[in-house]
């Protein structure tokens, strides 16, 4: 079983619904298009149009939604294998990320990383990676590395927060906590955000974590700011992270931030889902973070149901072209076999987004 219902520390103000009704929309249709992606995705894995592990998102919308929402454009994420919700909320176009899956070179990472691999430089989303908890020192890296350009390289103040994403699991692995004594040692501004969906693969987070209850605490021995978050709902999500980055980047220090949320589907595509009880999973679906915004919308600011409609069937419409830019998109060429293995220069990075300047870097280098 997961923990218990979310007791989140509440915000000073409701600072998302102070951005308006337009932030609002866009952030439920970021929300309808992840959903509507990940149906697709369920869809063309059963096809055998995608192969490898797959970890679809339905859910977990408002964690990635509400997060990238409270950072800059310019401040670096990175993430686990259960990605595409990021990579999309952070703007990653869909038919790079579907074309990724299919192992084609229009994907954001030439097809050769797959669903658990997105990578997408121009949108500073750092992947992505199939090893649990091994972005955390990634993302304390990451931020390390943004602080030395900011205050050394450009000789002013640290400027950029960096969000490393991780799930309830990754907290037993020695390298989460490597990441938290450096982060906190050198000062480095990077927000741990624990994406608590109460398993971890089909062992429930109270039978495989210490103070599973209340996994901020192990934040205290770091000396981190922390928080609990209720990750069902995406202006909760907001209200939530938006102080805790404004704190990470006045101080340039750490953070750990536990949202506590649920994802719809099982831990993988070949999950059965036999360690969950369908009253459980009914309890949460009926707190879908979309349906919770979406009703706000309409009792607050109007929204209408052909409105919703109109934002459900656009949405659709660009996944499925998504789908088929994907299909057309041809394999790699063997040749890229030997690319994207060692570092070849400094500046922008091969295997970005989109396909067409990864194709011209190609044609340029020595």
């Amino acid at each position: 079983m997961p923990t218990a219902p979310p007791k989140p520390r509440p915000a000073d103000e409701n600072l998302a619904a102070a951005l308006g009704p337009e932030v609002l929309r866009s952030w439920l249709r970021d929300m309808l298009l992840i959903r509507e992606f990940e149906v697709r995705t369920m869809q063309a894995y059963q096809n055998r149009q995608i192969g490898g592990f797959c970890h679809v998102y339905i859910g977990q919308e408002a964690v990635a939604v509400g997060c990238t929402a409270a950072v800059n454009r310019n401040d670096p994420i990175v993430t686990a294998y259960r990605d595409h919700g990021h990579a999309l909320a952070r703007g990653l176009e869909p038919r790079f990320a579907m074309a990724e899956m299919f192992g084609r070179i229009g994907g954001c990472a030439k097809g050769k990383g797959g669903s658990m691999h997105f990578f997408d430089v121009p949108n500073h989303m750092y992947g992505g990676h199939g090893i649990v908890g091994a972005q955390t020192p990634l993302g304390t890296g990451l931020a390390f590395a943004t602080k030395y350009e900011d205050e050394v390289i450009n000789g002013g103040s640290s400027s950029r927060v960096t969000l490393c994403f991780l799930g309830d699991g990754a907290l037993n692995q020695g390298a989460f906590h490597e990441a938290l004594n450096l982060a906190s040692v050198l000062d480095i501004p990077v927000i741990f955000v624990v994406e608590n969906n109460g398993y971890s693969m089909g062992t429930s987070i109270t039978r495989g974590t210490s103070m599973g209850h209340d996994i901020t605490t192990k934040a205290i021995g770091y000396g981190m700011e922390s928080a609990v978050i209720e990750g069902m709902d995406v202006m909760d999500v907001y209200n939530g992270m938006k102080p805790m980055v404004d704190a990470c980047r006045a101080a340039s220090r750490p953070a750990f931030v536990e949202i506590r949320t649920y994802r719809f589907k099982g831990h993988s595509m070949s999950d059965p889902r036999k360690y969950r009880t369908k009253d459980e999973e009914a309890k949460f679906e009926a707190e879908d973070p979309i349906d919770k915004l979406a009703d706000y919308m309409m009792s607050e600011h109007g929204l209408s149901e052909d409105e919703y409609k109109s934002l459900t069937k656009s949405v659709r419409t660009e996944v499925r072209e998504a789908v088929k830019w994907a299909e057309q998109s041809p394999p790699p060429d063997l040749d890229e076999l030997y690319t994207d293995v060692y570092v070849e220069r400094w500046g922008p990075y091969l295997g970005t987004s989109p396909p067409p300047m990864m194709q011209e870097r190609s044609e340029r280098r020595p």
